[in-house]
């Protein structure tokens, strides 16, 4: 049995036989093959694999996302490495190409989310289960864009981090997912994760709103209060950060979950 796809970064993926000893270093993407019914396989995840919790305590922690234990790879003998373009850097690639296959995942919308929900039906031999997903995916997708059009769009900032304060912009999976929901990211003109001068928010979109993330950074009461100073009006959210950013299988949470914070900030 031979399997060849191309992964999202357009690399071939060939593999004799379905991988049976994969290793994940991306959180969403260790959820995912667990939903598809794949947590025999798992020999290895990451520190930041939290969900479902009880694979921490019965899998292999090959270190985090950006800092990985090479020997303990190797001691795993995988058949595969799951990665990310985003959470894995291309020095983590190279050195886990040079212990066997590895695949990259690449993330902006939802249609890539589903495309790799498809390519690890494929790799995985699980071709039903990863139907199934997508299925659910696009009937809570339709069914969201039905809810949100005609709420009015709200302008937005979404912080991830603090010290120094850094905010989702351009070209990421969280500024596609805040399009969705109608909130106008104030810093879509600027890419990726920019630095932000906090006294400069005001005269750079004075957002209706401000998000707090809830990963990476803990923000607590005291940062809402910082910022609040620096707006005019803005009302600061604290909102799940796994929501707005994992696209695995915990996309099929999601969209309840932004139902509820429409409800909130009206």
């Amino acid at each position: 049995m031979n399997i060849e796809i191309k992964d999202q970064l357009n690399r071939l993926i060939s593999l004799d036989k379905t991988p049976k000893r994969i290793i994940s270093l991306v959180p969403s993407q260790t959820e995912l093959l667990y939903d598809l019914g794949l947590e025999d396989s798992i020999v290895g995840l990451t520190k930041f694999c939290v969900h479902p919790y009880h694979l921490k305590q019965t899998k292999t922690i090959v270190g985090g996302t950006k800092n990985i234990k090479i020997e303990k790879i190797k001691a795993l003998n995988p058949d595969l490495i799951l990665c990310n373009k985003e959470e894995n850097t291309k020095e983590i690639v190279e050195a886990c190409e040079g212990i066997t296959t590895v695949h990259v995942s690449d993330i902006f919308t939802l249609d890539d989310a589903i495309e790799l929900i498809e390519q690890y039906g494929k790799l995985f031999s699980c071709r039903t289960e990863s139907q199934k997903i997508i299925q659910k995916l696009q009937f809570k997708i339709t069914d969201f864009k039905e809810f949100i059009k005609d709420i009015p769009s709200k302008k937005v900032a979404y912080f991830i981090w603090r010290n120094p304060w850094m905010t989702a912009a351009n070209n990421t999976f969280i500024n596609h997912i805040l399009e969705l929901n109608k909130f106008e990211n104030i810093y879509k003109n600027k890419e990726r994760y920019p630095e932000i001068e906090l006294k400069k928010i005001r005269l750079e979109g004075d957002p209706d709103l401000v998000f707090l993330s809830s990963e990476p950074y803990p923000f607590k009461e005291e940062h809402a209060f910082e910022i609040g100073r620096c707006t005019h009006h803005a009302k600061t959210v604290f909102v799940d950060g796994e929501l707005f950013s994992w696209y695995g299988s915990r996309l099929l949470k999601s969209f309840d979950y932004f139902k509820k914070l429409h409800q909130r900030i009206i």
